[in-house]
């Protein structure tokens, strides 16, 4: 069964404004998203913005675009007013692709559409990769999750989780992790069952997802469940900045 893949695109970022259309040799970066989505199984792949700069240079190069509400309070709640407004049926699958990952791997767009299918008890399904370091652990900006035997995510969280009491002390960066030890970083690309997203807008936000500025909480705490795949390979780093956009621009050019 076919996967709709819908790229959210706000011009407005409090670190790099306009970041969907800064040039990547030679193309805004929605068009590296764009194309990289399309090359995944997807049966149809849109951009979802709210800015009409970003419509243009999309109807340049020939993505489909929708324009949704500037009002939204989260990306969720665009991407229910996209899968609202094309009718989508509450079985279909959609994909959630950053319109600031310009190198996705389409392989990890299809890995988490085939996660849906492969759980049927998952509303959402997600992946995550194994952390290797202290630093990323106990960085408040790397989100990790805590899964079960079988994949479905107990918790995310910005803190060091599973703490390992017998070898850590309180506010102190070990220099290694424990032998044995295993933690997961959460990446941030997400596959939704329709229905969740048209419930997920009507829930009010969880206390955990206000404490934590995690919004995957509220479905957890609603008691849906999401699934959570070991990414099939690493995915590159996305643009949250100026040195990030950098580093991609030298990266296409010393790949072409």
């Amino acid at each position: 069964m076919s996967f709709t893949v819908v790229i959210p695109a706000r011009f407005a970022s409090s670190r790099l404004p306009g970041k969907p259309l800064a040039d990547i040799g030679g193309a805004p970066m929605i068009r590296h998203v764009y194309e990289q989505a399309c090359k995944s199984r997807a049966g149809r792949v849109l951009v979802a913005t709210d800015d009409e700069r970003i419509e243009q240079a999309c109807h340049g190069f020939g993505a489909e675009v929708l324009m949704t509400s500037r009002d939204h309070a989260s990306g969720t709640d665009r991407l229910q007013e996209v899968v609202a407004r094309l009718g989508l049926a509450d079985d279909a699958r959609v994909v959630n692709v950053q319109g600031d990952e310009p190198l996705i791997p389409p392989a990890l767009i299809n890995q988490v559409a085939d996660a849906l299918e492969e759980y049927p008890e998952a509303a959402i399904s997600t992946l995550c990769e194994r952390i290797h370091e202290p630093a990323e652990l106990f960085n408040p900006n790397v989100v990790k999750v805590v899964r079960d035997h079988d994949g479905y995510a107990h918790y995310f969280s910005r803190a060091p989780v599973p703490w390992s009491r017998a070898d850590w002390q309180a506010n102190k960066v070990p220099e290694q992790l424990p032998e044995g030890y295993r933690a997961w970083r959460h990446i941030g690309i997400y596959g939704y069952r329709v229905s969740l997203l048209h419930r997920f807008v009507s829930w009010p936000p969880a206390p955990t997802e206000l404490t934590e500025s995690l919004e995957q909480l509220r479905a957890l705490y609603q008691g849906e469940r999401i699934h959570v795949s070991e990414a099939r390979e690493p995915p590159p780093a996305g643009v949250d900045t100026r040195e990030d956009l950098e580093r991609v621009r030298q990266y296409l050019a010393l790949k072409h």
